[in-house]
């Protein structure tokens, strides 16, 4: 097992069983470590400690999380199509599928595509010249139906293996040395024209925050289509880079995922975390 397969085991055994407060000693036996080098690990690949990690599982709830948004930022001006951008919108520029692209089956198009380890699981990466196509987590797929769906969305385009060519995907999210030297992350996704407007919008979303998805549907004066939105985020085809884990139910329940919920719960914690200094 791999040091990051064992963060991912250890957040995703976290994420689990947050109401019952693991020991740390309980948490590096389900990984196989001592508790001594699992915390150390856990840091170095996580960004944070495991007792801090669980900690906003258990305090930062969504209620409680999307009441702080509120008073962080005016949500529909923030998340607005007209709103001013916010660094997250800098960080990633999103480009739809023209008709022409689509028309052309992928002709000439060049699908580059790698598997990577991250602290929040393995994760598929499928780029184009254009930018970043497909981002997913592996959790619930397999990698021959990845790759069915990209055949089948451009059956005239070169279909290849490139670990090399899609690994500063990872590193613009998870290194953020990394992003700043890459410069803007530029998407390229296929859509309609109001999942593309969804997708834009969740862009403006600052890390570490949430917004409802009525608040999102407000935002893109769309409040009677609160369902359709929601659809919309649910086919987001880029995990992460468009941020469809910060948007939860009007109640504070977490809402659905199209990776499931506890791995919501964990991309959001991690989020969260990813700032805040590490002592050991």
């Amino acid at each position: 097992m791999s040091d990051y397969d064992r963060i991912a085991r250890a957040m995703a055994y976290l994420v689990d069983r947050a109401t019952t407060q693991p020991a740390l000693e309980e948490i590096a036996a389900h990984v196989h470590l001592s508790p001594y080098h699992f915390q150390r690990l856990f840091c170095r690949w996580a960004g944070t400690t495991p007792k801090r990690f669980l900690q906003v599982l258990t305090l930062e709830r969504s209620k409680e999380l999307l009441d702080k948004s509120r008073s962080l930022l005016d949500v529909s001006h923030e998340i607005g199509l007209s709103g001013s951008s916010r660094l997250h919108d800098h960080f990633v520029q999103l480009e739809a599928v023209t008709p022409g692209e689509y028309k052309n089956k992928g002709k000439e198009l060049r699908i580059e595509y790698g598997v990577h380890p991250t602290p929040l699981g393995p994760m598929f990466v499928a780029v184009t010249q254009r930018g970043v196509y497909r981002v997913e987590f592996m959790d619930f797929n397999y990698i021959e139906e990845l790759l069915d769906d990209l055949r089948n969305a451009w059956p005239l385009s070169s279909i290849v293996e490139s670990i090399t060519s899609t690994h500063y995907v990872i590193d613009a999210f998870f290194s953020s040395d990394t992003a700043a030297k890459h410069g803007p992350l530029s998407l390229h996704v296929k859509g309609t024209n109001f999942q593309v407007a969804v997708w834009r919008a969740l862009l403006k979303i600052p890390p570490g925050a949430v917004a409802s998805y009525s608040q999102v549907a407000t935002a893109l004066n769309a409040a009677q289509s609160a369902r359709a939105v929601g659809n919309a985020i649910g086919a987001n085809p880029v995990a992460l880079l468009i941020p469809c884990h910060r948007v939860i139910q009007h109640s504070g329940a977490l809402g659905g995922y199209r990776w499931g919920p506890a791995k919501k719960l964990m991309v959001q914690t991690w989020e969260k975390m990813r700032d805040e200094p590490v002592s050991l």
